[in-house]
């Protein structure tokens, strides 16, 4: 809330490459609790609001701490992956942490009903590999000031430990834990390559 009205107290703790690469890391955390404006803010919460749920109530209170914040630091991290030689990109938010609780949740609940916009349907499984495809893309177009990247490392961060809590998934989902693995490999192996 501070950071809605202080502008030098939002500068000082935004994700800001330049500032991170000289060794204020704290900014990796920080941003996650810096929002652009009250929509923003509002629409992270309410997505955490209806997903959080499912990670407590299905693997405990500390292990969704723990995914919340791995989440909000694999976002951090990969976004520092991608973006780390340009001195001036910055962001705020917590959607990668918040990412990360969404892709916990459909690990733990793959055939949960998702409703697009509020009215269409989706099996939880089908949104969140659609979702990292369109985070693929938007990393990839640049088209829209959203940080595809820190959703895209939040997901993995929820993804992975998910797993660790609760290896029993990879023998009762094994194909859906595959198929939520399928657009993190396509990341992987196109910036290998190259091309994003």
């Amino acid at each position: 809330m501070k950071g809605f009205s202080d502008e030098s107290f939002f500068r000082k703790y935004q994700f800001h490459v330049g500032s991170i690469r000289a060794g204020e890391q704290l900014r990796m955390i920080s941003s996650g609790f810096l929002h652009a404006d009250i929509i923003h803010l509002a629409f992270n919460m309410l997505t955490l609001y209806f997903f959080a749920p499912y990670v407590y109530g299905g693997l405990g209170n500390f292990s969704f701490l723990l995914i919340y914040f791995a989440s909000l630091t694999f976002g951090s991290l990969l976004t520092m992956v991608f973006h780390g030689n340009e001195y001036s990109y910055s962001a705020v938010g917590a959607s990668g942490a918040v990412m990360g609780i969404i892709y916990s949740a459909i690990l733990l609940y793959p055939d949960m009903t998702i409703g697009i916009y509020g009215i269409i349907p989706m099996p939880g499984y089908i949104f969140g590999i659609v979702y990292l495809l369109y985070s693929i893309y938007g990393m990839k177009s640049r088209r829209d000031n959203i940080g595809h990247t820190a959703h895209f490392g939040g997901a993995i961060g929820g993804y992975a430990i998910t797993l660790l809590k609760d290896p029993a998934l990879l023998h009762e989902n094994t194909f859906i834990v595959i198929l939520l693995a399928v657009p993190i490999i396509i990341l992987f192996v196109m910036a290998k390559m190259g091309k994003l």
